[in-house]
């Protein structure tokens, strides 16, 4: 077999392939198989009828058909890696010649990953918010806690701000009552802004057994945008009892013996917060910085794909989920639907481009994936899909996706080599070492996996469109 690879694009290359017939043999002889398989001359038993009969019953062509779509994904194959090029996606296969006996000929079209050329990233420098912990958010921390521990208790008295009220409600529109329209028993936090326009309005000042009847505009259900007369009955009302801030606080709501340590854990546990925002924006903006200083050209056919299958799953899976459509969706967000395809697009573009750097530089680095990583990684992948490791596991093999796995934990990877030869500076003006400190790297390394499996979230349908199709 010859072969040679002409270069279209740098994204696309044209494989032209010349097959000696005597290659077709094996190919041929289990065409001549499938075909006796399938069907049935008299005088002669199914399976052994003569290549002779065939070809004057059924034509020379159906055999020679036959055995080139059999013998092509092999030959194409072997072009393939002759070239040492890496092909997305399907090939166009034009079949340029074919002559009984002496050749086949067929030229074969394919976008490919392209070569890329990793910049010096030393050089990069980004800047993030610096770690403050003030006095105030500690005690909105603390009090937050307090909250959880509040008791409710039945009032004799007007409703107020901050009450709970258990309410039924009825819903009107043009004098009928809607059948998904009435509720009962419903409780309602007053001013939380929970449950429709006007409520708090309507229910402040009632006490149990009071009523009113307000207008609001219904925001779902049968008669969602229509304007509704809404008759609201407040049958309890309850007021939330916040505990005292004090060492027996503190003993109720944690394992600490003293409120100052209760603040003291909440301040290290609000640091430890800010630094892991602290190190995902790191991440983020070396991210952008190593984006801007690479040439990525981007296969045509690859971000097609990518552009449609992101338009898919937040149409067919998120919106669904939902109970809206594209329109509505664009609607609250506030956006033409040009604009959202070209945010698609955009987002589409960097997501391929973060994925071929990030690969490149797992091959240029050496980076392996050991067991120990890729367990933590499924756990993390199980945790977010809502599934046991082992039900995340098994679908996971089932679905032939572990080196897809694999791929994420390598860029992740690959994405904290570049983290750690960054400058990064904070909005004070100090130097952040994300290597000194201990417990910072922890962060900064958690914070790191979880931005690159942000990416692969993205980057995984690249590589299903990428590979789905591969030859």
């Amino acid at each position: 077999m010859k072969s040679a690879v002409e270069t279209l694009n740098p994204t696309r290359v044209r494989l032209t392939v010349e097959v000696p017939f005597e290659e077709l043999k094996d190919s041929l002889d289990a065409a001549y198989k499938k075909i006796n398989q399938q069907v049935t001359v008299k005088g002669f038993r199914k399976g052994k009828i003569p290549a002779r009969v065939i070809d004057q019953r059924f034509g020379r062509g159906a055999v020679l058909e036959e055995a080139v779509n059999d013998a092509l994904p092999k030959f194409y194959t072997e072009a393939v890696n002759e070239a040492a090029v890496n092909p997305l996606g399907q090939p166009d296969v034009d079949i340029t010649e074919l002559k009984d006996g002496e050749t086949l000929a067929f030229t074969a079209e394919v976008d490919i990953r392209p070569a890329i050329e990793i910049p010096d990233y030393s050089g990069i420098e980004v800047t993030v918010d610096a770690v403050e912990v003030s006095d105030e958010d500690v005690e909105k921390s603390v009090e937050e806690l307090r909250e959880r521990f509040a008791s409710t208790n039945p009032v004799e008295r007007a409703a107020a701000e901050g009450d709970i009220v258990t309410i039924d409600l009825e819903a009107k529109v043009d004098g009928e009552v809607l059948e998904d329209g009435v509720a009962s028993g419903v409780q309602y936090t007053i001013g939380s802004g929970e449950l429709i326009d006007g409520i708090d309005e309507a229910v402040t000042g009632l006490e149990a057994d009071g009523e009113a009847t307000f207008t609001s505009e219904l925001k779902g259900g049968s008669a969602e945008g229509k304007e509704s007369e809404v008759t609201v009955k407040v049958t309890a009302v309850a007021a939330r009892e916040l505990p005292e801030l004090d060492d027996d606080f503190a003993q109720m709501a944690s394992e600490f013996d003293t409120l100052e340590e209760l603040k003291a854990d909440s301040r290290k546990r609000l640091e430890n917060m800010k630094q892991y925002d602290q190190a995902t924006q790191a991440q983020e903006r070396v991210l952008d910085e190593l984006l801007k200083l690479a040439e990525v050209p981007i296969p045509e056919k690859l971000l097609e794909d990518e552009v449609n299958t992101r338009k898919h799953n937040l149409v067919n899976h998120q919106l669904a989920q939902m109970g809206i459509d594209l329109a509505k969706y664009l609607e609250i967000q506030g956006k033409t639907e040009e604009e959202f395809d070209a945010e698609t697009e955009e987002q589409a573009v960097k997501g391929i481009k973060t994925q071929f750097i990030l690969d490149e530089l797992v091959n240029r680095e050496k980076l392996n994936v050991n067991q120990e990583e890729l367990t933590e990684h499924l756990m993390r992948r199980a945790a977010s899909s809502g599934m046991s490791p082992d039900q995340f596991a098994q679908a996971v093999v089932e679905g032939g996706q572990v080196p897809m796995l694999v791929g994420e934990v390598a860029r992740g990877k690959a994405l904290a080599v570049v983290v750690e030869a960054a400058k990064v500076t904070d909005s004070n003006g100090e130097v952040i070492d994300l290597e000194d400190d201990e417990d910072e790297a922890e962060t900064v390394e958690g914070a790191v996996d979880g931005a690159a499996d942000d990416a692969d979230d993205a980057d995984a349908d690249t590589d299903k469109n990428a590979d789905k199709n591969e030859a």
